[in-house]
């Protein structure tokens, strides 16, 4: 049986250092699991791996999209599987590595079969969007499907907007397409998490930021600001600094945004994180290496059947 081991965790808790050094001593290859580190040109604003990183081990789904390319964790869930097919040839397990939720859970639960947007369809939402902002099509959405309407986080313009193109586009609601069943994988899955102590995560957090900013975020922001429309930019960090360049902000305040966003960020993820019970929690600050891989054999070992 093959393995995947899945490294998970809030955003800067130290995920990188320890599935190089897994994958180091494992011989295996890293998928990486970050929905923004998988775009070109925004490096530093993702905290993707650094070069030297990158050449240590393998990684795949770094820097391998356009930022103007549609990309959804349903492909992302078809383009692993797939590479899980090639890879298990050759290796006994394999590393998935990040912080994207909905990312990882479509990898090793498996996403509903909801139908792609057509670029029209898309086209016209933002369009919709733009004009006349949230509130009109929130109440179309609870005309549309109101069950979902019932659930969806209403300040999330992303999910409303996703749901009347679903809507729209197949005529039918987003809810008769959303079933929430567990696939079947043909090989067996071990979570582990990464947490720390709040107030740990939160420096760990702010000092990540000020090395960003030292490294050239905002240089990099300039470069893809023409772009800044495009949902790859979407994000915390070249959000706030879109408003420096706009002249809306000062730099040191945009900088404090992005931090108190970041901490924000975190403590949805560790939310959402709370709901999967199948996840193996251990402490960054005490586990080691060797620690985790004694871990992962005691998995193995005492369920043949790990999800």
């Amino acid at each position: 049986m093959k393995n995947l081991l899945v490294l998970l965790g809030p955003t800067g808790v130290g995920k990188t250092a320890l599935s190089l050094q897994l994958a180091e001593y494992l011989d295996c290859p890293i998928i990486n699991a970050d929905s923004r580190q998988i775009y070109k040109g925004i490096k530093i604003g993702t905290a993707a791996p650094a070069a030297e990183e990158l050449a240590r081990v393998k990684h795949y789904f770094v820097h391998t999209l356009e930022l103007d390319e549609y990309y959804s964790a349903a492909e992302y869930e078809k383009d692993v599987l797939n590479l899980l097919s090639e890879l298990f040839q050759k290796h006994d397990t394999v590393i998935l590595s990040g912080g994207s939720m909905m990312y990882i859970d479509a990898v090793t639960k498996g996403i509903d079969d909801i139908p792609t947007v057509d670029d029209d369809t898309r086209e016209m939402m933002a369009l919709r969007f733009e004009a006349e902002g949230l509130e009109p099509l929130l109440k179309e959405l609870k005309l549309l499907d109101p069950q979902y309407y019932e659930i969806v986080d209403k300040r999330n313009h992303k999910r409303v907007i996703h749901a009347l193109e679903i809507c729209y586009m197949t005529g039918k609601s987003y809810t008769s397409f959303r079933t929430n069943a567990c696939k079947e994988r043909p090989f067996r899955t071990v979570k582990f998490g990464l947490t720390r102590d709040r107030e740990n995560l939160f420096m760990r957090i702010n000092e990540r930021v000020e090395k960003m900013m030292c490294d050239g975020f905002l240089d990099e922001a300039k470069k893809v600001y023409p772009l800044r429309h495009l949902n790859a930019l979407n994000t915390v960090g070249y959000k706030e600094l879109f408003r420096v360049i706009d002249g809306d902000w000062e730099l040191p305040m945009a900088v404090e945004r992005i931090k108190k966003n970041t901490r924000v960020y975190a403590k949805k993820q560790l939310t959402w994180y709370k709901h999967d019970a199948d996840i193996h929690w251990l402490d960054a600050d005490r586990i080691t290496v060797h620690d985790m891989l004694q871990r992962i054999e005691s998995e193995l070992m005492t369920n043949k059947s790990v999800r």
